[in-house]
């Protein structure tokens, strides 16, 4: 298991950005990904945020288990926090967002009703760790593509403003990450989904791990993927060989391409072509 740390000096800058314009935050929209909710929820949040209202967005629920969606919606409901499932790519779910955010803050519109504010709107700010959807999140909700979008970690740089109704204002914030991952599978879970730049990890073992996964919860998906039986592998890196053999990945001498396949399976993985899978569910919290 590789200890996988990534924290840019500009995620520091980004922690003081939010502590600065926290005053005029009504509340937070956290974005998660639905793959992995703990391990994409920054554990300094709430530290950072205090005590302010926040929702959980569990984004690319599309391309999680649904049955560990539904299980991680009544986890968090439990405990006082509104979730919301969706998929900010095709749309799904994004429409409860707004309904949610007033339910939310029901008593702070009604305030501001009786002072007669009835044109000041509740603002929102939208955090998240990189990679996780934030950007296409505010594009879908403003119908406009001005915060950046891209698949890849770190591309929103400073804080921006979005006005999606006459009362709602969303803030967008750059991905922060945190210092340190106390558990190696948080770090190793955040580069699965891409979260954490390629280029600080080793691809091969990265693989290796994330069919270590699968053939414990997901097996029937890699022999319906690669047309390999993982049970006949007692270890992983056998299985990411047959899998690079079965797709032709073969170097001079008859040696599979293992770094070629490594890629493979991660890029295959993080687009969705290995169907809904989900990495952490409620009772390993």
């Amino acid at each position: 298991m590789q200890n996988i740390q990534w924290y840019p000096g500009h995620m520091k800058r980004t922690e003081r950005q939010i502590e600065k314009v926290l005053p005029l935050i009504d509340a937070v929209a956290e974005i998660a990904d639905a793959r992995i909710p703990v391990s994409s929820r920054n554990p300094e949040l709430t530290g950072i945020v205090k005590d302010k209202p926040r929702l959980v967005l569990l984004n690319k629920c599309d391309m999680a288990d649904k049955v560990a969606t539904d299980m991680w919606i009544a986890r968090l409901r439990s405990e006082g926090i509104i979730a919301i499932p969706m998929d900010c790519r095709t749309g799904r779910g994004v429409d409860n967002f707004v309904k949610s955010v007033k339910m939310l803050l029901k008593d702070k519109l009604e305030a501001y009703d009786k002072k007669g504010m009835t044109g000041k709107p509740l603002r929102v700010m939208v955090v998240g760790i990189p990679n996780v959807g934030k950007s296409s999140f505010i594009n879908r909700m403003s119908k406009l593509s001005k915060a950046g979008v891209a698949d890849k970690p770190g591309v929103t740089r400073g804080n921006q403003w979005f006005k999606i109704d006459e009362r709602l204002e969303l803030l967008d914030t750059p991905g922060v990450l945190w210092p340190k991952f106390e558990n190696e599978k948080v770090g190793e879970h955040l580069a699965f989904t891409g979260a954490v730049k390629d280029d600080v990890i080793d691809k091969e073992l990265l693989a290796v791990r994330l069919l270590e996964c699968m053939m414990i919860g997901y097996p029937d998906r890699l022999k319906e993927r690669y047309n390999v039986n993982p049970g006949e592998y007692y270890d992983s890196y056998d299985l990411l060989e047959a899998i690079g053999k079965k797709r032709g990945m073969m170097m001079r001498g008859g040696s599979v391409d293992t770094e070629r396949a490594s890629t493979m399976l991660l890029d295959e993985y993080r687009s969705g072509k290995l169907g809904n899978i989900t990495l952490e569910f409620p009772e390993e919290r």
